[in-house]
This record gives structure tokens, sequence and C-alpha cells, in this order.
């Protein structure tokens, strides 16, 4: 979701060599890098999925019908005797869930229970392998949205198993995430999932607001029923061929006549009452899907450098002077950038959904889609937004961090590239909005960057970056830290080793870790490797309350 005095924090590199400790220079580096790559792949392990869902959306009822079987590989050293399960949509159930405590207790967002409708899931009956299972709730008794799955027999390693259930949703009112508002349904977090197992060993943690998510990569066949007029966009490439070509036909015709023309609107090419959508999805950590029967649809493909093609995708209000008619390229541009900064976009398609508004946020990403909340934005503020909401695309799904116990290692390294997109094309920044003097704006992208930053450090922030999402006050703080702090930290790490290293370092870090859980840790072996220093000053800045520097 989207929403700061510079120091040298390492010692100089190594200046000149002769030539021959060039050489060997090169050479140690490359049995590091090698044996470090090898060591990777020796030892780290993670689970994988594959989802085979049907869902049925009832619009009268706001209700979701569905089932899911799920082949679980355990590809652990140890055998497992239950898997835990996410039921998120049980966090919204009643108020004594941990995700309304949270809100309740947050002056910034306790506005969004004024009158909440509530949301649950229901109809569960899971079978192991065709056995039935046993289910046991969490101890905590605030967790209703995480249950327990007990194996029939333990799954060893190396082994997979089939897991299956029927379910049906009762979305709640549009106050977080899922729900529906104005016509339009947001499903987010809405299917038994299992929790994270890694060699830290389970993250069954509950539903929040203030707080994201941890999940296990998979692949996703999803078919999705709904009335025939609704749009729907999603998670994953839409297999369904009539429809896929229908809104590739009118979203390019849209996406190319923008000044002043009618858009061309959906109209289904046939007369039953409802549809089956077909989505596909490889190598992603979530699926959410997004449907209302009035969107305009704009369509256009783009090159990457490595000359893949993409597809891209907005879906938009009809609302007159609307900001969206350029929405298209706001997403395009993103890709293009991150992927020349980080590494290159790795999915199929990308997409941005425009929702209703919400009071904490701009947006909320999922794999190859994104929500944007933010119907009254300025076209900047737009671009940024998508831009950031884009961005997760790299930084919680390609780059799969555990955001509940590191959040700055999604949402501040993301925040960090935003505040480039942002100074880069409009000498603006999102933290101070209009505030920022015409002289300011004036200048070259790296000293404005130097000015912005400046202004942004003498804000007071006191949590420590390493602090777990749950652990925050509030959401200011949360915001704060998370998102600018962190962006202030990577500044620091540009002003000591310049911006061609860091962008070094993160496409090292990406080569290694894409589709893969990296923990701080390796963050920091990445780019140790990338940049050839040692970095423990910088990042032992991340267990520090108050400013980063004095």
């Amino acid at each position: 979701m989207p929403l700061t005095p510079p120091a040298n924090l390492q010692p100089e590199l190594i200046a000149l060599f002769s030539r021959m400790q060039k050489l060997v220079f090169v050479f140690i580096l490359f049995v590091y890098f090698h044996s470090s790559a090898q060591n990777l792949q020796n030892t780290y392990w993670q689970q994988y999925l594959r989802y085979n869902i049907k869902a049925q959306l009832n619009e009268k009822e706001k209700s979701i019908t569905g089932s899911e079987t799920i082949v679980y590989k355990n590809n652990s050293p140890q055998p497992l005797s239950y898997i835990w399960f996410h039921i998120y949509p049980n966090a919204y159930k009643d108020p004594s869930t941990a995700l309304f405590q949270q809100i309740k207790s947050d002056p910034q967002r306790k506005e969004k229970l004024k009158q909440p409708t509530t949301g649950y899931i229901s109809n569960l009956a899971f079978t192991v392998n065709g056995a039935k299972a046993t289910i046991e709730p969490h101890p905590n008794a605030q967790y209703i949205d995480v249950i327990k799955v007990v194996l029939p027999k333990p799954l060893q390693p190396g082994d997979s198993a089939t897991i299956a259930t029927p379910f049906k949703v009762q979305l709640p009112s549009y106050f977080s995430r899922s729900g529906f508002a104005d016509g339009e349904f947001m499903v987010c977090q809405w299917y038994p999932k299992p929790a994270v197992f890694d060699k830290d060993g389970w993250h069954e943690m509950p539903y929040l607001d203030m707080g994201e998510f941890y999940s296990e990569y998979a692949s996703y066949n999803v078919n999705i029923t709904v009335p025939s007029q609704y749009i729907v966009s999603a998670t994953g490439v839409l297999q369904t061929p009539s429809e896929a070509a229908l809104y590739k036909t009118i979203g390019a015709f849209n996406a190319a006549n923008k000044a002043g023309k009618e858009p061309k609107m959906y109209s289904p090419t046939f007369s039953a009452a409802t549809k089956t959508l077909n989505y596909y999805a490889d190598s992603v950590p979530d699926f959410a899907w997004f449907a209302d029967k009035a969107f305009i649809i704009e369509y256009d493909t783009m090159k990457l450098a490595s000359g893949k093609v993409i597809d891209a995708f907005t879906f938009y209000h009809n609302k007159s002077n609307t900001q969206w008619v350029n929405s298209i390229d706001y997403v395009k541009d993103a890709v293009a950038r991150y992927s020349q900064w980080i590494g290159e976009y790795a999915y199929p398609t990308v997409q941005a959904v425009e929702g209703p508004k919400n009071n904490s946020s701009g947006g909320m990403e999922y794999p190859m889609v994104t929500l944007i909340t933010s119907p009254d934005a300025k076209p900047q503020t737009l671009d940024a937004v998508i831009a950031h909401e884009v961005g997760h695309n790299w930084f919680m799904s390609m780059l799969g961090s555990n955001e509940r116990t590191h959040p700055w290692m999604d949402e501040g390294m993301n925040t960090y590239y935003q505040f480039r997109y942002e100074a880069a094309k409009y000498r603006s920044n999102a933290i101070f909005g209009d505030r920022i003097p015409p002289a300011i704006k004036k200048l070259d992208e790296p000293t404005f960057q130097a000015s912005v930053y400046q202004a942004m450090m003498s804000i007071p922030i006191q949590p420590a970056l390493e602090t777990p999402s749950a652990n925050y006050s509030s959401s200011e703080d949360y915001g704060l830290t998370a998102y600018v702090k962190a962006a202030e930290w990577m500044h620091l790490l540009e002003l000591s080793v310049g911006r061609e290293k860091v962008d070094s370092a993160f496409q090292h870090y990406f080569s290694l870790w894409k589709f893969k859980h990296p923990r701080p840790a390796d963050m920091k072996a990445a780019f140790e490797q990338a940049t050839g220093a040692s970095l423990d000053d910088f990042f032992t800045l991340l267990n520090k309350e108050g400013k980063l520097v004095e």
C-alpha cells in the first residue's frame, strides 16, 4: 500500500590496484559469487502450491460460493503433521478479531468502523487425499481467521498432498481491503490459504488492516462465474478467448481515442445470465479479482529491453474529466522504469483498477493487478500512486519478503523507487505534495532529491525500521517508518556508494531472490557482493530509533 543529513556510512572502497591485484580481486569475486549462489541453492527451500479454484459471485447476496483443490508439496526437511490455514474473511466477522481491535485502537483508522457490514467464511469441509481432515481453532481467541488442518498422516519431505474444501464467503462492506461498495466488488484475501512454513517455522498470522502479508508462491487456475454484464480484472492472464479478445479490442480503442471522445463501453456478446472466466497465474503469492458493470477498459502492449512484450490494462469509472484517461501510460512507464532500475518485469500482464475511496491508503497491490483508491487525485499524484502499486510487483510479488515482520523490505524499498520516479518526471514528492517551492522544482534531479531528503530527515520518526507491523501504535508511525524512514535509509546508501551501485545492488539481489523469500541478512549479503564493501554499519541502522544520523 502507498503512502528523511547525508553521511558516509562505510569506509572508502579500495581506490587503485596494480594489474595483477585487479586480476586476483576479480578471481576472488568470481569464486565468492559462485560459491554464494551454490550455497543458496543447497540450503534454501520453500514450499510450493498449485491451486484450482472455482468461485461464483452472487451480486444480490454480496457473496461468493466456491471450492478449491490445493496440491501442497512439502519441500522442507521435516514431516508435517498439520498445516495452518488463513481463512481471512473471518477477520471481518465480529469486533473481537485482531482486525477490529487494531482499527479501533488507531486514531487515524477508527472512522472506518462507523457503519461496517461484517463478513465471514463458512461451509468449510477439508479433505486430504480424499480423507476427512480434522480442524482445530487457533489458541488465540482473536485469531478466528486462522485454523489448523490436521493431516490424516504426516506429509513427508518431498511428498505432496491434495487438500480440498468447499467454502462460501459473505463479503463485508468495503472498509479494509476486501468487500463491496458502489456496485464494485473487491475480492481479496478471500479463499482458504495455507500459511507460510519456512526455516523459522509457521507464520500463522491473522489479517490486519495495518500490516500486510507473507504468502507461499503458487500457481493458480481460477474459474470465476459472474453475471454476464460484469467486467473482471484479476491476477493472471484471462484464458477465455472471446472475453479476452473483447477486452483488448475495446481497451485498445479507448487507449487510442482519449481526447474528447466518448469511450467505448463493454457489452456482453451473448445473452446467458452468467459467464465463467478462466484465469491462470504462475509464481505468484496471492490471487485477487475486481468486478464492476461500468468499467472503462484501456489496453496497450509494451516491449521490455529484452524484447519481451507484456499486456497492460487499466479499468476505471466513467466520470467526466477523469484523470484515468492517462492511466495506461502511467502503468507502462512504471513498468519500464522499475524494470530498468531493479530487474525485468517477469509476468505476462500488468493491470490497474480504480476502486472506491479508502480513508487510509491510496491503493492496495496484488500480483499483476492493483487497486487504486485515490479517486480525487491530481494527474501527477495518480501517476505516483499507480507507480507505487505497480512497483509492488517487485517488492511483494517477485521478491516475497515477510511484510508483516519486515515491512520496510517491501514498502520502504518501493517508496525509495517511487520517490525517484516522482523526482525524475515531475520534481515532486508524495510527502510534501504542493508545498515544494518553485525554486526547488527547477533544480536538476539529483540536487532536487538531496534537498527533499534533507527536509524529510527533519521529520521526527521514532520507531526503528526493524519494527514488525503489528507493533506500531498508530498508522502514522507505521507509514512514516516503514515507508519514509526506509527510503531515507536507502538514500543514505546512495550518497555513500552512488546511485549506479545502488541499482547494481538491487539488480543482484533481484537476480538471486526472485520468486523466493529473502530476509534482511539475504539482502545485506547480496548488496555486499554487488558493492564489494562491508555494509555492517549501514544495516545496523535498521535497529536505530529516532533519526538515522544526527
